[in-house]
This record gives structure tokens, sequence and C-alpha cells, in this order.
């Protein structure tokens, strides 16, 4: 009898102590999970840690005076074009080919291959409109990426990025249009230094690998590209040379602003989402929002967007964004804003620089920005 009491009460013991270790163990377990927890929070993301350890992007604040910032002007397109790269000189005159004219009830179609005297033709557009003006205003049209390698120029007359056929539009408006393929779009896919068994994004990488060998970025390219097509279109009799905008979507966003930074002859600007801070995409996971052929190698090491849109000024330039663009982080395009709109009210045309975010709006190009788009470009090449 004793026996069995002593072995209960050592049964229960054990028992007792059981729980308490499993109590203790919950507890501690409770513990490790919690501080991991802290710890995890603490710890910066990814992207925070390669930003502190790289040079720190210098502060980009226009000067105080007009005459002040007209010579830092000078200075910061220097360096854009040094950025760039190493680009060939455009040819002059241009070299160009017509391919075909053909007649339409609002415009008369030319189809035209210009030679950019770095081992490519260059296909491209020109709508000349029947609107009874001995000399038309012009859009330079730039088309916009997508993934959409094939399309190109072809973007004036679908409505792939754009709610309606641009091209037609703009020319029933009265405006000359000229659109090119930018390289590895259109009918250049394929026809990069890879030859034909490379088309759309790796003609594209093989295309900024190959520039970059030569000390140049495909961007540089593209706008060299751009602006061979104003050389030539500032040629044509039928255009008024001074009366010249730039408008585009996306990939053709950004080449208008930056067309606008590189040269006074085009008069406005109209773009249509990307209007992209760098350190802020950064900041926002979102580098793969866009692709290779985008980067300047070395431009954080000056300064960020708003040094290129400030160029811009004071010429008449439009942007309109989606707020929830992941391309385009809108705490980036405030700051651009901030920054820009103090250099047009120095100018005294504060109403010459206006950014419109479209709440719960994505990378797309809505019927009412079209129509603040043509607005704005009749508004400024005086068709009104």
């Amino acid at each position: 009898m004793l026996q069995e009491m002593s072995m209960k009460v050592c049964l229960s013991i054990m028992l007792r102590r059981v729980r308490t270790l499993k109590i203790t163990l919950c507890l501690i377990a409770l513990v490790l999970l919690t501080a991991t927890a802290m710890s995890q929070s603490k710890t910066p993301p990814t992207w925070q840690k390669w930003l502190a350890a790289a040079p720190p992007t210098p502060d980009f604040q226009p000067a105080d005076t007009l005459d002040a910032w007209l010579k830092q002007r000078e200075q910061v397109r220097a360096k854009l074009w040094d950025l760039l790269g190493k680009l060939p000189p455009r040819p002059n005159p241009v070299s160009v080919c017509v391919v075909s004219r053909t007649e339409h009830a609002d415009f008369t179609l030319e189809k035209l291959e210009l030679d950019n005297g770095a081992g490519d033709l260059v296909p491209c557009y020109l709508l000349l409109p029947k609107n009874g003006q001995e000399k038309s205003p012009a859009i330079l049209y730039c088309h916009w990426h997508g993934g959409q390698y094939d399309v190109g120029k072809e973007e004036l007359f679908g409505t792939n990025a754009t709610p309606v056929p641009p091209g037609p539009a703009l020319a029933k408006l009265g405006f000359a249009v000229i659109a090119v393929d930018a390289c590895c779009f259109g009918e250049r896919n394929g026809k990069g230094p890879g030859g034909p068994r490379e088309k759309g994004s790796a003609g594209e990488m093989t295309a900024s690998k190959f520039n970059l060998w030569f000390g140049r970025t495909l961007w540089g390219m593209i706008l060299r590209d751009d602006l061979i097509a104003l050389d030539y279109l500032r040629s044509r009799p039928e255009i008024d040379g001074n009366r010249i905008g730039v408008t585009g979507i996306s990939m053709g966003a950004t080449r208008t602003w930056w067309l606008m930074a590189l040269d006074d002859r085009l008069k406005v600007g109209a773009a249509v989402c990307c209007l992209t801070r760098y350190q802020n995409l950064i900041a926002s996971e979102s580098l793969r929002e866009h692709g290779i052929y985008y980067f300047v190698p070395g431009m954080l090491n000056h300064f960020d967007t708003e040094a290129v849109v400030a160029m811009a000024a004071p010429r008449p330039l439009l942007f309109q964004s989606g707020e929830k663009d992941p391309g385009s982080p809108v705490d980036g395009i405030h700051i651009i804003e901030s920054k820009v709109s103090k250099l047009y009210k120095l100018f005294g045309a504060p109403d010459n620089f206006q950014s419109i975010i479209y709440p719960n709006v994505g990378h797309v190009y809505t019927p009412e920005m079209w129509s603040k788009t043509t607005n704005w470009l009749t508004k400024h090449l005086s068709l009104r």
C-alpha cells in the first residue's frame, strides 16, 4: 500500500514537472519568435542597403536667378550629352529615300527611310495634313515600348497604346506628324547587331551591349534617331520649323522629356506616364518596370530626373500620370513637381508646367488624357 502511494506521488510530481517544462519551452519559443520578428522588422530592405552603400546623389537645386540658371542649364545639358556617351555626329544633311506616297482624306502619307549614319536605315512615316496652310505645325510622335517590338511607328494607326489612332487624329487637327521605328522596333526588329535570329528583348539587349562597348548608350542612340527625324522634319518646306512639338506615352513619354531637355527646337511637350524619378523607383523595388534600353550609366552621380525635366523651362510641358502606375512612383513625381515648378515661376510662366495625377489609374492612356494632350498641343502651337 505504501509503495503504491509513493509511486502515485512520484508520478504526480513527474507530471507536474513535465507540464512545467512544456510551459517553459513554450515561453522560450515565444520569446525567440518575438526576438526574431523584432530583429527582422529592424532589418532595412535590400534596396536601402544597396542605395546607402552607393555614392550619394547630389540634391539638384535650380539657381535662384535667371542669369544663374541659364549658366547652370548649359552645364546640365553638357552633362546629359556626356552621360549618353560618344554618339556619332548626326548626318547633315539627312539622306532620305521616299518609299511610298499615298493620299488619304485628311492627309498625305509618306513612308520614308532615313540614313542615321550609324549603320542603319530608320523607317518612318510622315503625315502631311490637308489643312490649306502653306506651312503646318508639326508633332514628333514617339511610340511606346510595351514589349510590342513588332509595332513601332505603326502605333500611329492603332490603339495599342492610345485611345484613338494618334496619327490621323493629329493630322485632322492640322498637324504634320512624323514617327520613326526606334532601334529594335517595327521594321528594325531583328535588324540589330545580332541579326535576324535576335528579335524582341534579345535584340534589344544585344544592341545595348554593342553600344556600351563603344562608350555610348542605347538610349542615346534612340534619342539620336529622333533628333535626325526632327532635323529632316524642319527641312521640309511644308513645315513651320518654329512650331514643332513632341508627345508620347511610356517609353515615348520618356523620349519626350529627354528630347525637350536636349533640343530647344521642340517648342512644346506632352508626356503620358513614365514621369519617373530614379531614386524613388529604386525605393519602390520597381526597376523591373523599365527595360535595359532606358538606363544611363552614371546619371545618379550627378542628379535625378528633375534636372532633365527642368531643362524644358519655360517651354510648355504637360505630364499626365496614373496614381497606380508602378513604373512612376507618385512620391517621386511630387519631388519633380516641387523643383521644376519653382523654375517655371522664375521665368514668369507657371502655367506652362502642368503635372496631373489621376487617382486609381495605372499605366494607361485614357480618353481624358488624350483630350488634354490635344488641347495642350493645339493651344501652344497656335492652331486655335
